[in-house]
């Protein structure tokens, strides 16, 4: 297994679940992967929402992926670190991307409530109801390093 299969995972099912911490409370919420690619996994979020907070101070993250399936289906869990982006060019291309942004109030790419991140370093693996009793034993893949 290579990291290109869990780029490809992560592109088919954006929609993901996003743990962070606040203090020693952790704080989950679903949301919609950017993109990924050989460099890890790409965020956007914005400024205001708690989300950004915690990972300035804490920036350990752990991203569950999943793809529904008629069972239970596979799932790909991501541990790593983030770090922020404040690069003009992928500001203009994550609001070519989700125009929807401008409709809750970002005015360009230079409106510091636009936000991106990218989950850079860490290690994926696949979980699948077949080794759900064999989790320590499942292959994990480091990316970033």
């Amino acid at each position: 297994m290579n990291f290109q299969d869990f780029v490809k995972f992560a592109n088919e099912n954006r929609v993901c679940y996003v743990a962070t911490t606040e203090g020693d409370q952790p704080r989950v919420r679903a949301l919609q992967m950017w993109f990924a690619d050989e460099k890890g996994f790409y965020f956007q979020t914005e400024s205001v929402k708690s989300i950004c907070q915690q990972l300035k101070e804490n920036n350990k993250i752990e991203v569950c992926f999943y793809a529904p399936g008629p069972d239970l289906g596979p799932m790909m869990r991501v541990s790593g670190r983030v770090k922020f982006i404040d690069d003009l060019s992928l500001k203009r291309k994550v609001l070519e991307d989700r125009p929807f942004l401008k409709s809750i109030g970002i005015k360009g790419p230079e409106d510091p409530l636009l936000v991106i991140f990218h989950v850079y370093t860490g290690e994926a693996y696949f979980w699948t109801i077949a080794n759900n009793m064999k989790e320590k034993d499942i292959e994990r893949v480091k990316f970033g390093l």
